[in-house]
């Protein structure tokens, strides 16, 4: 499946989200990253996220398609994290 994942979290917690985070996904943009994961990947991301956040104060937005065919990605502006993995 595609997913794109959003996050805001506090400043403190933010590059060990981000480092974990890129150990699955492609990094867009601040707060931003998107890529291919089987199930299993995706569990296994929420796993080592959910034992970093603080779920009173953090958030961590996961949209989840079946396939890249069913949406269209546009940019406004540069391209934050280079256009070589994406789409």
């Amino acid at each position: 499946m595609f997913v794109i994942m959003v996050y805001d979290i506090s400043e403190e917690r933010v590059a060990k989200v981000l480092r974990t985070a890129r150990k699955y996904l492609n990094w867009v943009q601040n707060s931003v990253l998107e890529g291919e994961l089987t199930r299993a990947q995706l569990e296994r991301l929420k796993a080592e996220l959910h034992r970093i956040i603080d779920k009173e104060t953090d958030s961590i937005i996961f949209y989840k398609f079946r396939t890249k065919s069913y949406f269209e990605r546009e940019l406004m502006g540069i391209e934050k994290a280079g256009g070589e993995n994406f789409l």
